[in-house]
């Protein structure tokens, strides 16, 4: 266990597997303050420009976020980290205000200098956020020793996901495996994003012997043992690349796979699929026996922020619990819309759907959230190379 101050002077278990594993027990523990920003704020008339993933925005958020304060978002959607800092780098972050770098990101942040340090004294709602998470900010995003640069808002995973009319996991129909993407009986018919569903195939091939136990993390160490490793992947994948109908790159994109693509069984994100089995579709989501790949996705200011009191506003209402709760998955109102994931707000599920407990304990049957598989942090080497072999992949 590794225990650190954060900004509050409280000790917190700072562990990157206990980071999530706590945010993954439906919280009751945090009461719920009043939504409080700057007076000038509440008057404004003026807006905010935010890059996020693209779901992360229902249109509830936004009008209830727009009545509150009068603040119009003006809302930029991608679907991958890369994409995030290539837009940030190619404007050195102008015309951006607010951007949604994954935890496991800071080390290609860092140099880059398109974040500012983020007062917390102007977010009254910080104090909702989990305190594991927060403490992933203060200790691994504080550049220069300035201060957090990162505030955890949305954490989910990525596992597997099928059609359930058209296929049946193997192990009791219940509990999946990454290596069911590359099964013969799904030829042609799975999607993957390609990065990480390299990983997912490097994790299975641990449990066939084509890799060592705990090669895939161990790959982070250095260039040489990641090359090892990652060849072993890139033959395997690239061998099997028949089985793959779809390479997805965002949550529409996951979504379209199933109901119009052909696909049946996926490597995903959690909140597309969950979605769908909420809209009464007949898809699956659930955590593979290799460990469900977890992330948190953070809220950043950029350095080149124009409308800083907007700025403020906006990550505020983001860490209010109702807003955040009703965003997972609607609270109940039929046009809030929803992203499907969770939230890194204390007392968020409160305002969450009465089925919100069922679906999560589906999703993360048995000991699942004891076996979730954070992401480590990622130095720019290593990024490189990954991209290196996953383009061996893609254009194979």
């Amino acid at each position: 266990m590794s225990l650190e101050k954060n900004k509050k002077g409280v000790e917190v278990d700072t562990g990157r597997r206990s980071f999530v594993k706590r945010s993954a027990a439906v919280s009751t523990a945090a009461a719920v303050g009043p939504w409080i920003i700057s007076s000038k704020a509440l008057a404004s008339s003026g807006e905010v420009n935010v890059l996020l993933w693209s779901d992360y925005c229902p249109p509830g958020f936004l009008k209830s976020f727009k009545e509150e304060t009068g603040i119009t978002v003006n809302f930029t959607g991608i679907g991958s980290n890369e994409e995030i800092i290539n837009k940030m780098k190619a404007t050195k972050g102008k015309g951006f205000d607010v951007c949604s770098p994954t935890n496991m990101r800071s080390l290609q942040w860092e140099p880059l200098d398109l974040l500012q340090a983020i007062d917390y004294d102007r977010i009254p709602n910080v104090k909702n956020l989990n305190p594991a998470m927060l403490a992933v900010g203060d200790n691994e995003w504080s550049f220069g020793g300035k201060g957090s640069h990162w505030l955890p808002q949305i954490w989910g995973t990525e596992g597997i996901a099928w059609r359930a009319d058209k296929w049946t996991p193997p192990r009791d129909g219940e509990m999946p495996s990454y290596g069911d993407v590359w099964q013969s009986d799904v030829e042609g018919k799975t999607m993957m994003r390609p990065h990480s569903g390299m990983l997912g195939a490097g994790l299975y091939l641990e449990t066939t012997g084509a890799l060592d136990p705990g090669a895939m993390r161990a790959a982070y160490a250095d260039e040489a043992t990641m090359r090892k490793t990652w060849q072993v992947v890139t033959d395997f994948c690239i061998k099997h690349k028949s089985q793959i109908k779809l390479f997805w790159n965002d949550a529409d994109s996951q979504k379209n796979g199933f109901m119009s693509g052909g696909v049946v069984v996926g490597q995903t994100w959690d909140g597309p699929p969950t979605v769908q089995m909420k809209e009464g579709k007949p898809v699956i989501y659930r955590a593979p026996i290799e460990g469900s790949l977890a992330w948190v996705d953070g809220l950043c200011i950029s350095s080149a922020a124009e409308n800083v009191d907007e700025t403020y506003a906006f990550l505020n209402y983001c860490f209010d619990a109702k807003a955040a709760g009703r965003s997972i998955d609607g609270g109940g109102i039929a046009d809030w819309g929803q992203h499907g994931y969770n939230s890194a707000v204390l007392g968020a599920d409160k305002y969450a759907s009465a089925d919100y407990g069922k679906w999560f304990n589906q999703i993360y049957p048995g000991n699942s959230l004891a076996n979730l598989w954070p992401w480590p942090k990622e130095p720019q080497w290593y990024a490189d190379v990954r991209t290196e072999y996953r383009n061996k992949f893609v254009n194979a």
